[in-house]
C-alpha cells in the first residue's frame, strides 16, 4: 500500500516538473528587458512566482509598468539573466544566495547572513531592504513521532535516530541542512537515508504512511499545518536564515522601486507566506490574484 501511495505521489511530481520546465524559457535569454518596463523573473517553485506578482503588483501600484517571468529556473540561471539584462528583479533567500555567491561560510543569523551578502553581491545589482519572512529548510516529524520521542529540537533526536528514517532530496546527503550538519551539530545520524522530493508529495505521503519518520521541508509549506506535521527546532543554526530580499539590477533600483519593494519587505512576514502558500497550494487560487489581495491589504 506505501509503495502504491509513492508512486502515485511520484507520477504526480513528474507531471508537476515537466509543467514547470515548459514554462522556464526566457524567451531568447540573453535578450534585455524593455528599458519602460521592469522585468521580474521567479525561480520555478510557486512561493517565488507569488513573490514576483507581489513585487510586480506593488511596482504598477507606484506608477511602474511591469513584467513577470516566471518559472525561469533554478539561480544557476536566474543571477545570469539578472546579470545580463534578461531580467530587472528577483525575489531572493539570503542564506542560499549567500551560498551560491560563495560568502561567508560562518555566517548563519539573518543579521550576519545580511551582512555577508552585502560583501559578495554581484556588481551591476543591489540588495534592498529583506523582509522578516524567511522560508528555510526545517525537519519535520508526525505529531505521533514527536509525541513518542518527546522530540522539540533537532538535538532531541540523537538517541532515538538510528531507528529513523530520514527523508530528503539526494543533495541532503551532502549540505549543512542535511546529515552533515546533524552529524556535526548534532551528533544525530539517522539509520537509513531515503531519497524523496523536498516537501512534495513524495515526503508527505512518505510521512503519513511511515516510510519515512524525518524529512526535510521548507517552513512556509502548507503541508505542514495541514498534515499537523512539526517543525523542529534548530538552535545551532543547521539551516541558514533565509529572509526574503529583492535584488535588483541596480540601474533599474530608482527611488520609485527601491521605496515601493522596501514597503513590501516592511510589511512581509513568515505567517503570510505560509498563508498565501495554502491559498494557491491548497485553494488553488491564481498566484497574481493572491498577490493583488496581499498588496491591497497593506
Amino acid at each position: 500500500m506505501k509503495k502504491t501511495v509513492l508512486a502515485a505521489a511520484a507520477a504526480a511530481v513528474a507531471l508537476t516538473l515537466g509543467g514547470c520546465a515548459s514554462s522556464g524559457s526566457l524567451d531568447g535569454g540573453s535578450e534585455e528587458s524593455s528599458g519602460d518596463t521592469i522585468t521580474i523573473g521567479s525561480a520555478n517553485f510557486s512561493e517565488n512566482v507569488l513573490l514576483a506578482h507581489i513585487y510586480a503588483e506593488a511596482l504598477e501600484d507606484a506608477g511602474v509598468a511591469t513584467t513577470v517571468k516566471p518559472n525561469i529556473g533554478s539561480r544557476e540561471v536566474i543571477i545570469p539573466a539578472l546579470q545580463d539584462g534578461s531580467i530587472d528583479i528577483v525575489p531572493e533567500y539570503s542564506g542560499a544566495l549567500l551560498a551560491y555567491l560563495g560568502g561567508d561560510e560562518t555566517a548563519f543569523s539573518s543579521e550576519d547572513v545580511l551582512k555577508a551578502l552585502d560583501a559578495v553581491v554581484p556588481e551591476g545589482t543591489t540588495l534592498l531592504e529583506a523582509a522578516s519572512a524567511e522560508d528555510k529548510d526545517t525537519l519535520v516529524v508526525t505529531a505521533e513521532t514527536a509525541e513518542k520521542y518527546n522530540l522539540v529540537s533537532i538535538g532531541d533526536l540523537q538517541p532515538v535516530a538510528g531507528e529513523l528514517v530520514l527523508g530528503g532530496p539526494p543533495e541532503t546527503k551532502d549540505r549543512r541542512a542535511g546529515v552533515p550538519g546533524l552529524k556535526e551539530l548534532y551528533d544525530v545520524t539517522f539509520g537509513e537515508f531515503k531519497s524523496v522530493d523536498l516537501g512534495g508529495p513524495l515526503t508527505v505521503a512518505g510521512l503519513n504512511g511511515g516510510d519515512i519518520d524525518v524529512a526535510l521541508m521548507f517552513t512556509t509549506q502548507s503541508a505542514i499545518a495541514e498534515n499537523n506535521f512539526v517543525s523542529l527546532e534548530d538552535p545551532e543554526y543547521m539551516s541558514l536564515a533565509e529572509n526574503i530580499i529583492p535584488i535588483v539590477r541596480s540601474d533599474r533600483a530608482d527611488d520609485t522601486v527601491t521605496e515601493a519593494l522596501n514597503a513590501v519587505s516592511a510589511k512581509l512576514t513568515t505567517e503570510d507566506l505560509i498563508r498565501m502558500n495554502r491559498e494557491i497550494e491548497v485553494d488553488k487560487k491564481d498566484p497574481q490574484k493572491v498577490a493583488r489581495a496581499y498588496v491591497d491589504s497593506l
